[in-house]
């Protein structure tokens, strides 16, 4: 199967390079892509500044991918790979608590994979994270906050064989003027949406921190479904 990919970029990438980026991005060190085009030139304007949306096609036949849309994994799945590589501030005993917990009992052993299919943490989504394990918010309002301004998936390419297999068939120019007013439009809208519905709506019956904690939750637990 062919799959085709975009990459946001101040710069063209006709080849990417295996190892190479930041490795506290979402998923550590990879390289990110989405199947949006629209998405990927957001990605790539910025301020005042041009960019570009990167084409590939991907070959994935026989590629072992990891989607963590799967129904045996749970939003805290995802949340518990982003503690392994972003940097979470965690103020309270409750934050250092849930973070260990989480790490202990929703781990992914996603390194052993070739590529990743995941939310993608944007400044504010990467808040409505923190918040959860800060106990502000409860497992449903994180969960709809993700999809606020739906920003979408992103496909990470992270093995050596993956990097192998993507091929560039050619580049659009994303107009900073257009493209990064879009981005933040977009940023914007979700965190409006969040405060106005999400972060203050708590329901009886919601479902926090504490109580995946107290009680221990695992994660084939029917109240994480």
């Amino acid at each position: 199967m062919v799959k085709n990919l975009y990459h946001g970029s101040s710069e063209i990438i006709e080849k990417p390079i295996f190892g190479y980026g930041k490795p506290y991005n979402d998923y550590g060190l990879g390289f990110y892509c989405t199947d949006s085009l629209e998405m990927a030139k957001e990605w790539g304007a910025g301020n005042e500044r041009d960019g570009y949306a990167n084409c590939y096609e991907l070959d994935c036949t026989g590629l072992q991918i990891l989607d963590l849309n799967d129904e045996q994994f749970c939003i805290l799945h995802w949340l518990t790979i982003l503690l392994e590589n972003r940097e979470f501030d965690v103020p309270s005993g409750l934050a250092l608590e849930a973070k260990e917990y989480l790490l202990h009992k929703f781990a992914v052993d996603y390194k052993q994979y070739d590529a990743i299919i995941g939310y993608r943490a944007d400044d504010s989504y990467f808040s409505f994270a923190q918040d959860f394990i800060n106990g502000t918010i409860s497992y449903r309002q994180l969960n709809n906050a993700m999809h606020l301004g739906k920003l979408g998936q992103q496909f990470v390419l992270k093995s050596k064989t993956a990097f192998e297999r993507i091929r560039f068939i050619g580049s659009e120019v994303a107009e900073g003027r257009e493209w990064y007013a879009k981005k933040m439009l977009r940023d914007k809208s979700a965190r409006r949406e969040y405060f106005d519905t999400e972060r203050n709506k708590r329901q009886k019956g919601d479902l926090y921190i504490t109580q995946i904690i107290d009680e221990e939750m695992m994660p084939d637990d029917s109240r994480l479904r």
